[in-house]
């Protein structure tokens, strides 16, 4: 299935896309199940697939505004500097154990929408991703059976402010800068995927080719970072994580290549689908 989360009007609601269309589940489902987090904290992927199965479509993909897949996840984690090439460029040393950062929720955008550039920095920077969702509570999970709590796959722009990102060792301040980073165009379930590791992900720049890579090129898999994180903490249905960016980011270019007003980043990762932004300048006063 492919779940997405959207806006019609003033209602949030979420669905199930099938060709250009919406079934509108949340409608439906709504009072129980209010939305993708509470459809995956109570198991009800199969009403919603039911739901799917039995309605037609009632909207169309360009009649509503894409939400972040997840609009209120407990926990967005992401894995930096997780391919090789990635870790070269940057010139970081190579770690025994997976580097990790948090972003807050309020950072995130979804499919089409705005990213802002901040006001405060002129090297805003693309990092195109593939995130998984947790789809079942994960606590001390080994990593052999750790892909049996995601519930699925969506693309993930996290968009970095190098400057703030690099004033200490840690990572927080240039990754949380307000509509920064965007998550979508939807949540493709683990059953509609094939063999995780060969999906590719590939980063565009106003149509331009900026990077390229293969889930199953990460230093450190989606299996290990699950392991290791519910070790420190318990990963909750709707948790992101976001297991790092390919080589090619605009910092480690000659001349650096960075985020402008009007410039469109595009995330495409095959079996699931492309994350488009156009980028905006913050406006006077902030947002």
């Amino acid at each position: 299935m492919q779940l997405i989360s959207f806006r019609k009007g003033d209602r949030a609601s979420y669905g199930v896309v099938i060709e250009d269309g919406i079934v509108d589940v949340g409608w439906r489902l709504g009072k129980r199940l209010p939305d993708l987090k509470s459809v995956l904290a109570q198991a009800a992927l199969a009403d919603v697939a039911q739901v799917a199965a039995t309605v037609k479509p009632s909207l169309k993909l360009d009649e509503v505004e894409f939400l972040p897949v997840i609009p209120n996840p407990d926990k967005i984690i992401c894995a930096g500097v997780n391919y090789e090439a990635h870790r070269i460029e940057m010139g970081r040393e190579k770690d025994k154990h997976v580097t990790l950062f948090t972003r807050y929720s309020d950072t995130i955008v979804g499919h089409n929408q705005h990213l802002i550039r901040p006001a405060a920095s002129g090297r805003y920077d693309y990092e195109g991703e593939i995130a998984v969702v947790i789809g079942r509570a994960a606590r001390n999970v080994l990593r052999d059976r750790a892909m049996e709590h995601v519930a699925g796959f969506t693309g993930f722009m996290d968009g970095s402010v190098r400057d703030y990102q690099n004033h200490t060792s840690q990572f927080t301040p240039g990754k949380n800068f307000l509509m920064s980073g965007a998550m979508g165009p939807w949540l493709v379930t683990t059953d509609s995927v094939g063999d995780p590791r060969k999906m590719a992900l590939t980063t565009r720049l106003n149509g331009k080719v900026m990077q390229e890579g293969v889930l199953g090129d990460l230093s450190f898999s989606v299996p290990e970072i699950i392991e290791y994180v519910s070790r420190w903490t318990r990963l909750m249905p709707g948790d992101v994580i976001s297991t790092g960016t390919p080589g090619g980011v605009g910092n480690a270019r000659k001349p650096p290549v960075f985020l402008r007003s009007g410039d469109v980043v595009e995330v495409q990762v095959d079996g699931v689908g492309t994350l488009r932004n156009p980028v905006r300048d913050e406006p006077p006063g902030g947002i």
